[in-house]
């Protein structure tokens, strides 16, 4: 007996899609290659710990506070009011949703995804067990792909998969220092400095007894390692014990398609759901996750391939949005220094503070200020204009 959805990936996407399924009483698999940790911050919003029920003892830090550093190192603290950022530490946290999808029902397997096969019998997943060595070949109505950035069942069953732009994240995993001015366990930094990232930014996520210190960049030819080392040397870090160092692709917008209208569809990663600016991507992979459950649910009741389309339908419709928003946002000013310093400056504005920290915490726009809109619109465009100077108080 074959499975109805067999699932490759067991980063959060896969892991809630597979869980959702197993419990609506489907027979899933749930492959994983095992020993995988993803370079992350790791910073979750409250919103997911509602939707996906998450036990709050999975939080490692609650933080209250971003800095946000400009490329000349002026800064400005952002307090988070009425919530906080959530931080997992990801090697224990995707092992807690696999751990969930298998109570829930999914059958777990580790191994390596291989390839998709077809004959008269119907579709198989092809894959190597870590355990033995040896192929396996599984049955399937449907596939779903969440193995990442650069997916292997994206690049092979998707138009457009094999293009998926990305940027190259690397961190350090640290243990963290004593509190200080240069750190405090209660605030993520963020700095927006060329000579760190000439295109993106770089992070101290404090991670309870540990830290995330890390970057992410587009640039060919960028040192990754050089530059983390260079962000550990200004964030007073260098003596810090290094743990553990971990690189990978993030990609950049969300593919134009999500299945390939047959027995495919993409979710996570592997679909390009990570924020642009932000680099955020643990919630919207799960966003992911579900979305791809519905839109098999709905393909294996009505036996319609098109129903497939519903997962990327389902999650533009919620995100789709503040992903323009965003990636407009990164567009404008990640291009240089000046402009970076210019947008560390329109932080300073208590509106732009707010409102930005309720769409993160809410994962929506704020539409209840209005005149606050306005306002900001209009000092945002008079930076890019360059019609004021940066401002610093």
């Amino acid at each position: 007996m074959g499975y109805d959805v067999f699932v490759v990936g067991g980063g959060p996407s896969g892991a809630v899609a597979a869980e959702d399924l197993a419990r609506a009483g489907r027979r899933v698999a749930l492959l994983d290659r095992a020993g995988r940790i993803k370079p992350c911050g790791g910073a979750i919003p409250p919103r997911a710990i509602r939707d996906f029920q998450i036990d709050t003892a999975m939080l490692v830090a609650r933080i209250t506070t971003a800095r946000m550093i400009s490329p000349t190192g002026r800064q400005v603290d952002i307090p988070i009011e009425n919530g906080y950022v959530g931080m997992v530490d990801r090697e224990h946290f995707d092992e807690y949703l696999r751990k969930r999808a298998g109570e829930a029902g999914a059958e777990r397997l580790t191994g390596t995804f291989l390839r998709i096969e077809r004959d008269a019998e119907g579709t198989h997943v092809v894959w190597r067990d870590k355990a033995s060595g040896e192929e396996r070949r599984s049955a399937a109505r449907l596939v779903i792909g969440a193995d990442g950035a650069r997916s292997g069942v994206a690049r092979a069953e998707v138009p457009g998969g094999d293009r998926i732009p990305y940027v190259i994240a690397y961190h350090e995993i640290i243990k963290a220092p004593e509190p200080s001015a240069n750190y405090d366990p209660l605030r993520c930094d963020v700095v927006y400095d060329g000579k760190i990232s000439p295109d993106f930014y770089g992070w101290v996520f404090p991670h309870g007894a540990h830290a995330s210190v890390g970057m992410g960049t587009e640039v060919d030819g960028v040192d990754l390692k050089q530059a983390t080392a260079a962000l550990r040397e200004s964030a007073g870090l260098t003596g810090c014990e290094t743990l553990r160092k971990e690189g990978a692709p993030i990609p950049l917008k969300p593919l134009d398609r999500w299945d390939n209208g047959r027995d495919v569809v993409l979710a996570g990663d592997a679909a390009g759901v990570v924020a642009p600016s932000s680099g955020e991507g643990i919630y919207y992979a799960m966003v992911g996750g579900r979305v791809a459950a519905t839109a098999a649910q709905a393909m294996l009741a009505s036996g319609r391939a098109r129903d497939l389309r519903l997962a990327r339908k389902l999650f533009m419709k919620e995100h789709g949005t503040v992903f323009r928003v965003l990636r407009s946002m990164q567009d404008a000013y990640y291009r240089s220094d000046e402009r970076r310093e210019r947008f560390v400056s329109l932080c300073h504005d208590v509106d732009v503070q707010k409102l930005t920290f309720e769409a993160y915490m809410n994962k929506k726009l704020v539409k209840a200020r209005p005149l606050a809109h306005v306002k900001i619109g209009i000092k945002n465009m008079a930076h890019l204009m360059r019609l004021v100077s940066p401002v610093w108080t």
